[in-house]
């Protein structure tokens, strides 16, 4: 069995006051669960600033493949510059619940957590119930609500 690692880390100053209001902020803006939300996605910009990073002095071939790879899932990035700028809150904008709610299908943010979690929610036909699905931009239209049936019994 492969042994499980963190995908996150947690803040070096637990009690800061100024951070603590801020995630307060954008677990209320995005709909989270908690703050263990915040720090991952945190983690993954991180991860990609690294990445860009080790890139600057790569082949120009070698950094469309990392352009190509984050214009997919839709973040707007067309050099190093760009992926060096990114947050967090780029990050979330492309999750399945922030993503329901600008379509229209969920009138709240947390009605939309729900609507995936209850798997109302088919992303190309395909049910998603995990909320923190980062949606890429070709499945963006192909969001759906699922179609109630009746069940007819005799």
């Amino acid at each position: 069995m492969k042994r499980k690692h963190k995908k996150y880390s947690r803040p070096k100053r637990p009690f800061d006051k100024t951070r603590i209001e801020e995630e307060a902020v954008i677990k209320k803006k995005y709909g989270l669960k908690n703050k263990r939300e915040i720090w991952k996605a945190d983690a993954k910009v991180t991860v990609m600033r690294q990445k860009a990073k080790k890139l600057i002095k790569a082949p120009q071939e070698e950094k469309k493949v990392l352009f190509s790879r984050l214009q997919k899932i839709g973040l707007k990035v067309s050099s190093i510059s760009d992926v060096l700028g990114l947050n967090k809150t780029d990050y979330l904008e492309r999750r399945l619940q922030t993503v329901v709610l600008r379509k229209g299908l969920a009138p709240t943010i947390k009605t939309s957590r729900q609507m995936i979690t209850h798997k109302k929610i088919s992303v190309n036909g395909a049910v998603v119930d995990s909320p923190s699905y980062i949606v890429p931009v070709d499945y963006e239209d192909k969001i759906m609500k699922k179609e109630k049936t009746k069940k007819v019994t005799n």
